[in-house]
């Protein structure tokens, strides 16, 4: 008999047995991601770009060369953003945390070259700037090129900045530091001295249909009846003859921007290989230019079509394969019913784009502070928006580069007991210091002689009143200047969103009136707040009592407290609060571990509010966190500070 060997344990000892665990060793290799990545974005690929081009070209075999575009430039990805793809996949929401705050320059008004950038990133991060906007840098045409949105070169630097190597460096020390990098994609065009365009005037037909052309012109007239003007005084209508190749082509901005022919699936995949080319270069965002033009039907008027959402979906969901550390910001400026969708609605919801610019939020902060009144701007963000959307927040501010156009719609000015056309010139006149009793000192911009429409210029300070306080020598009214100031960055602070600071705002930068002594600048008032930066008082602005100190140290101060509020980032929802109030707006901000309410007073005159119109419930009354103080209470009724905006905080234990 076989003999077997005893497993008796000695007498007075324990038995232990330990489990034998069998070792695994795992290695994801840089193939395998990239296919996981792919399975997962697959579907939201194939679809809307099915219903895009699937007549246009089989949808294997598009899908098949979208892939080698996504796998060339995956195996070109530098390792460090390789190890940032794997860290945002593990916790996609990081740009909807409370420390995100956003600063918006120019480089050569900033810093003069991308090398002086690198040199500011400490000024940024004392400010608590977590991601960095470089306006518009790519190789533009010369001359006049819509400040840099006519791009003549999409893979080269404008040359008078330095070059892609000098924006790799800077973009890696801002990573180092903590900042995210954006850069301005333009969808919509190309210059008309683009590669492609040269080759579309030589003839190439595979070229000439990047854009559209158009052999006589009849269909663009047709096409012209429903479409409206961007810039009706400096390029009335939107096509243009090209002589040399006896065509009309699609220009719908300049006659030196062409139209790009978004039908073609061709264009898709050339703008997708230079968007992944960017992100490679170290682009965490790219802010996509003109968007709500990109796809053109005949009897519209040519913006936010649905199409325009399966582009958007199908770039985003693509990009997550082979970058997906980067993100998307919409840029769309158009009305409350047309913007949501850019932050994801029905089939889109959660797969387009990530950040879009609340431009509503914008326009009835400035309708507000002129008015005094609050009604508005209550029911226009109550009613149009939601409070909180999936894989997408806004993008919050007061001023940017741009011109205001005052979005307000007949039936929204209805709504408040005014008329559209009557409170937009109302607005146009206020802040271009023709309404009686004015403060601000802005411009008219691209007046529409058909409607009367006009939109308007200026730099924060100056539309809040700082230029014309300074004049007068009055301390009153420049301490209301300032407070307006602080009021604007305490509300995009405390909205939901990223708050965007735009570059010279943090030390209330005037307008620049010398804007018309540049030849290639004195075409476009823009120009007008658009100044360069002045570090002389950027230096002495953390000690400094002058009212550019005050209102750098109240922001740097706004978004320290903000970073450590989670319910103020934008994964929160954003509940306007209808309180009956019309000097007061009102958001409430519903956290897991704190609520607070966002209240900012409109007027020069104290305000007062009971806590059951605000939702409060009974005891204490909670500390405004930007004060660390408790509000000013009569009972139940709180009294709001003349142009202010309080925090106002509880713990949920």
């Amino acid at each position: 008999m076989p003999k077997f060997k005893s497993r008796a344990t000695p007498a007075g000892t324990a038995k232990h047995t330990k489990a034998r665990i069998p070792t695994v060793k795992a290695s994801v290799t840089d193939d395998a991601l990239f296919d996981m990545r792919w399975q997962r974005a697959e579907r939201e690929i194939r679809t809307p770009l099915n219903r895009l081009y699937g007549r246009a070209m089989p949808i294997d075999q598009l899908m098949a060369r979208l892939r080698e575009v996504l796998a060339k430039r995956w195996a070109a990805r530098p390792a460090d953003l390789r190890l940032l793809d794997l860290k945002r996949d593990l916790d996609p929401n990081w740009f909807q945390s409370s420390d995100m705050a956003a600063y918006v320059f120019y480089v050569d008004r900033f810093a003069g070259d991308m090398k002086g950038v690198g040199r500011k990133i400490p000024y940024l991060r004392d400010l608590g700037i977590t991601y960095a906007h470089f306006m518009p840098c790519l190789m533009p045409r010369p001359g006049d090129s819509d400040g840099g949105y006519a791009v003549m070169d999409y893979t080269r630097i404008d040359p008078r900045l330095g070059s892609m190597a000098d924006f790799r460096r800077v973009t890696q020390k801002m990573r180092a530091a903590g900042i995210s990098p954006c850069i301005d994609m333009v969808l919509n065009h190309t210059a008309k001295e683009h590669a492609w365009a040269d080759r579309a005037r030589a003839g190439d037909p595979f070229y000439q249909k990047f854009y559209r052309l158009y052999d006589d012109p009849a269909e663009p007239l047709e096409f012209e009846r429903t479409l409206q003007e961007v810039f009706p005084n400096q390029a009335p209508g939107n096509f243009t003859f090209d002589e040399t190749m006896g065509k009309w082509v699609w220009t719908t901005f300049n006659t030196f921007q062409w139209d790009l022919n978004w039908e073609n699936p061709e264009v898709f995949l050339a703008i997708l290989d230079i968007i992944l080319n960017l992100a490679n270069a170290g682009a965490e965002v790219l802010r996509l230019d003109a968007v709500a033009f990109m796809w053109k039907r005949m009897g519209t008027d040519c913006q936010n079509l649905p199409e325009v959402h399966d582009i958007l979906q199908a770039i985003n969901q693509a990009a997550s394969v082979a970058a997906p550390a980067t993100i998307f910001k919409a840029e769309a400026i158009v009305g409350p019913h047309q913007l949501v969708p850019y932050l994801g609605a029905g089939r889109h919801a959660g797969k387009v784009c990530n950040l879009a610019y609340h431009n509503s939020l914008m326009v009835q902060f400035w309708s507000a502070l002129a008015s005094r009144e609050t009604s508005l701007m209550t029911d226009v963000l109550a009613r149009h928006f939601p409070d909180r959307f999936t894989n997408a927040e806004w993008g919050t501010y007061i001023r940017c580069h741009d011109d205001i156009g005052w979005a307000i719609t007949e039936d929204d000015a209805e709504r408040a007991g005014v008329t559209g056309p009557g409170h937009r010139r109302f607005l146009a006149d206020f802040y271009a210091g023709r309404f009686e009793g004015s403060f601000a000192r802005g411009a008219d911009f691209q007046m529409n002689e058909v409607t009367g429409d006009k939109r308007t210029n200026g730099s924060f300070a100056s539309l809040a009143g700082l230029e014309s306080a300074l004049e007068s020598g009055d301390p009153r009214l420049i301490d209301d200047a300032v407070a307006r100031i602080n009021l604007g960055h305490a509300l995009i602070a405390g909205f939901g969103g990223v708050p965007l600071i735009y570059m010279g705002d943090e030390i209330g930068l005037m307008n620049d009136h010398a804007w018309r002594e540049d030849p290639d600048r004195a075409g476009d008032g823009r120009w007008m707040q658009r100044p360069a930066m002045d570090w002389n008082r950027a230096a002495d602005a953390p000690t400094s009592d002058a009212p550019h100190g005050r209102i750098y140290r109240a922001l740097r101060h706004i978004l320290k407290v903000r970073a450590a509020c989670a319910e103020l980032g934008g994964d929160t929802p954003s509940r306007v609060l209808r309180t009956g109030h019309d000097r007061l707006f009102s958001v409430l901000r519903p956290g897991t571990e704190a609520t607070t309410w966002v209240i900012a007073n409109f007027s020069e005159e104290p305000q007062r509010i009971h806590r059951d119109a605000l939702g409060m419930d009974p005891g204490s009354w909670p500390k405004d966190t930007l004060t660390d103080q408790l509000p000013d209470v009569d009972g139940d009724t709180i009294v709001v500070p003349p142009l202010a905006c309080l925090w106002l905080r509880r713990q949920i234990w």
